[in-house]
């Protein structure tokens, strides 16, 4: 929020650009099995992009990285080191997101008036006994970090992961005689409160226990369950509590905001290194003991570190090489890769290795054959992330629909926003149908697609009863009746969001899965509910008020909320502005005007011709500064700040509502402007830690990137359509999972510069359509973009044959302005 993929033959390549010259193939080759060692896990872990860069699996359950002050777990500029926490998710941007079981490695003694004062349970603060830490030789690879803390004498901090089971590696300075380690269950990330604990030291190696935790933006409460196991046993061990530590002590248990924890002494005479293997369970105990011993142990032992982390970073190699891109310099390809990883980690595993998992109806179920996934961002990632997980991993595609269908049957309807085992009702509109039509479009659904459609139906033509935890189309009642969603800021909310809070926004939300809908509908026989859907999908034109005038920008015409009397929606002030935030979420009427993409002949219309639209894009945009100044525009008239969603009239590349803004240039004939706003806003993505542009949200803006580096963007829901615009790399090869091979060619990229389109070929054929379908891309072959270094205002993409048809438009008319 803002509240906010792919395994086959390696590709023979011909040559790869980095800097510093040019690979010969076998090179290239080496180059692909160190791809986890290209990914800079730093990227995003400053200036709110929310990324984590500690080490975790390809859709891990468990991930090791630092927790410091901020909110989301840690900032890349955070003072001080509190711990190594065990469960994160990337780019989110509600609090309360992780961070349990907070680990740390320290010296000194601990006991009545020692350096820890077993007397003073506030010394057992993981703010209190923070690290320092220097990020002089810190290390953040794909399935790998380390750091160096600088207190305590300086110890080397190694943490690596596989799916259910992780390890750490604590090198303690030379001289050191004695190491401490301790275990805090009673704190997590800065805003994750923990509601209860409980901590077990089990034998000479072992600590076990469990921590309920109330999360994201003050959702539900869940509890997760883990185990730690040692390499060596420690000499000396006790725990705390509310009322200081108890030496030799073995059980603790504390209520909210308690301290709890346990300490393990290490004798170091013989080895500096500690190493613990780690696991958890959203199931019970038994999951947490399982997941280790499947994960991080090997004939009956422990996982040696080094073990560890080449098995993980094998298993980045092998999801990270089935994309190859060439043409391309050393800080593009970091942000490529990383950018991939980032889009990989979530949704996270959420099954044991048993198949068992706690559904939403806190009972446990047994996945049977696939893996149950869990934290579903889906007002995010239903824009990009998700088409890209059904490119690269249709397997997971296909598991993570049938979660979606799971969590329908046992917790009694479809999730917007799912956290652990729980809906947390965060964000607005109905992004499941979108997410999960797309799944169907693309084969996730094969076998069930009449279950699928069922609880679609059910979604979009009812609502959830008052009882249930879940939200579902809020706003449904009115916009069934009158085809809006009323803005009411008095509706009662079941979490922090309600659709009627944001009427406007909803309703272009609702319509714009109602539009997808009416094709999986029409697909599967239901001709009544797709004409009905596909008239629904036009229902932006209830909240259009063709009066609204932004007096500045000169336009007329802009989405509107209206009340619950039906009345367009007057503030106190008496003047309403298109730059107001409204009745929308995170956005603006201007920022939202483009959520139509679904009618772009009757919104063209609206804004009063092809022309008018055009020029009402160019200010959106800001087009003339992009052209004048293309590396710097677009952080000097778009960015403002993570969180500035409002008053605002400009693109923001910061949030999801406007995403696919940059491809209404193409659907109205203009691809060559396209190019132009993707060339600026790649600038926004770099090899840095602020190289995310506003929260990553769960992959979803590293997939947008992805999807624009690339040349294929899928703007309308639905449709299986992916619009082709320039590519940032002159060769990208990807291996399909159906064993064939796609390779997108594009000489005379990969500078950086500006590229515009002037021909497109498709196995050497010419392609004057300016989209490729699913079912084109599944064939492979060879797709060939003919560049350009001035942009081309007649040619391909210009003529309005070559264009989609509006999904919903009236009578599936398309754009045309032959007869303007």
């Amino acid at each position: 929020m803002d509240v906010s993929m792919m395994r086959s033959l390696l590709l023979p390549l011909a040559a790869t650009v980095l800097v510093g010259g040019t690979l010969s193939a076998h090179d290239a080759h080496a180059a692909a099995a160190s791809l986890a060692s290209e990914v800079n896990t730093f990227i995003g872990s400053k200036d709110d992009g929310n990324t984590f860069p500690g080490a975790s699996a390809p859709f891990g359950l468990i991930q090791v990285s630092p927790i410091g002050s901020h909110y989301s777990g840690w900032r890349y500029d955070d003072p001080k080191i509190r711990g190594f926490g065990h469960s994160f998710i990337s780019g989110a941007g509600c609090w309360e997101q992780g961070g349990q079981v907070s680990v740390l490695p320290v010296t000194g003694k601990i006991g009545p008036g020692a350096d820890f004062d077993t007397g003073d349970p506030k010394r057992f603060d993981h703010r209190s006994y923070a690290s320092a830490y220097t990020h002089d030789g810190e290390v953040g690879q794909a399935g790998y970090y380390r750091v160096k803390l600088t207190d305590y004498g300086g110890i080397q901090a190694e943490a690596t992961a596989q799916t259910r089971a992780a390890a750490e590696r604590y090198t303690f300075a030379p001289g050191t005689s004695e190491g401490q380690v301790l275990v805090n269950v009673a704190q997590a990330n800065e805003r994750h409160g923990v509601i209860g604990s409980s901590v077990e030291i089990v034998g000479d190696r072992v600590v076990e226990g469990r921590v309920t935790t109330q999360s994201f933006c003050g959702g539900h409460e869940y509890t997760t369950w883990f185990r730690l196991e040692f390499d060596q046993p420690f000499t000396a061990h006790g725990v705390w509590g509310e009322e200081g530590g108890v030496p030799n002590g073995r059980h603790s248990m504390q209520g909210h905001t308690k301290p709890n924890g346990a300490w393990l002494t290490f004798a170091l005479n013989k080895q500096r290194e500690v190493t613990v293997v780690s696991a958890i369970s959203h199931v019970d105990i038994e999951g947490a003991r399982a997941n280790l011993r499947a994960d991080g142990m090997q004939g009956g032992k422990l996982l040696g570190f080094d073990a560890m982390r080449k098995l993980a970073q094998a298993d980045w190699n092998k999801e990270l090489k089935d994309v190859q891109v060439q043409g391309a310099g050393k800080d593009d390809r970091a942000v490529f890769y990383t950018a991939l990883y980032h889009a990989l980690l979530q949704p996270m595993t959420g099954s044991d290795v048993d198949g068992r998992y706690r559904g939403y109806d806190d009972k446990i179920h047994t996945a049977d054959g696939w893996t149950y996934y869990e934290y579903f961002s889906l007002w995010d990632t239903y824009r990009s992330q998700n088409q890209l997980l059904a490119l690269l991993r249709p397997k997971e595609a296909a598991d993570i629909a049938r979660t979606m269908l799971a969590i329908r049957e046992q917790g009694g309807w479809l999730p917007r926003w799912g956290y652990a085992n729980y809906e947390t009702n965060i964000m607005t509109g109905d992004p499941a149908t979108p997410f999960l039509v797309d799944l169907w479009r693309f084969g996730a659904l094969k076998g069930r697609e009449s279950e699928a459609y069922a609880a679609l139906r059910e979604n979009a033509f009812s609502m959830p009863k008052l009882d249930s935890r879940m939200g579902g189309r809020s706003g449904n009642a009115r916009y069934l009746k009158d085809g809006f969603v009323q803005y009411d800021l008095t509706f009662p909310s079941k979490g922090m969001d309600v659709d009627p809070h944001h009427g406007g926004s909803a309703t272009l939300e609702y319509a714009l899965a109602d539009c997808s809908l009416a094709q999986m509908a029409g697909a599967l026989g239901h001709a009544e509910d797709a004409a009905t859907l596909r008239t629904r999908g036009r229902n932006w034109h209830k909240i259009w008020d063709p009066d609204v005038k932004d007096e500045e920008a000169g336009f007329t015409g802009f989405p509107r909320a209206r009340t619950d009397d039906g009345q367009w929606y007057v503030p106190n002030n008496d003047h309403y502005s298109p730059r107001s935030q409204h009745g929308f979420h995170e956005g603006t009427a201007w920022q939202y005007q483009w959520l139509a993409q679904q009618d772009v002949p009757g919104l063209v219309e609206a804004m009063h011709g092809r022309d008018q639209a055009a020029r009402r894009l160019d200010m959106f945009f800001a087009y003339d500064a992009l052209v004048a100044d293309p590396a710097h525009a677009a952080r000097k008239e778009w960015v403002v700040g993570p969180y500035s969603y409002y008053n605002q009239y400009r693109y923001n590349p910061n949030n999801e509502p406007d995403l696919h803004a940059p491809w209404m240039y193409t659907l109205i004939g203009q691809p060559w402007k396209t190019a132009t706003v993707l060339n600026a806003a790649q600038t926004l993505f770099t090899n840095a830690p602020n190289g995310v542009t506003g929260n990553d949200d769960l992959g979803t803006m590293s997939a947008w990137y992805l999807f624009s580096a690339m040349g294929l963007y899928p703007a309308v829901p639905g449709t299986g359509q992916f619009l082709l615009h320039a590519p940032r790399f002159a060769r990208v090869d990807i291996a399909l999972a159906n064993g064939k091979r796609l390779r997108i060619e594009a000489p005379g990229a990969g500078d950086g510069q500006p590229r515009f389109v002037d021909g497109v070929h498709v196995d050497g054929k010419s392609h004057a359509q300016v989209w490729l379908d699913w079912e084109q891309l599944q064939q492979g072959g060879t797709l060939r973009f003919d560049l350009t270094s001035t942009a081309p205002e007649q040619g391909w993409g210009t003529r309005a044959q070559d264009l989609p048809a509006g999904a919903c438009a009236v009578d599936g008319a398309r754009l045309d302005w032959a007869a303007r």
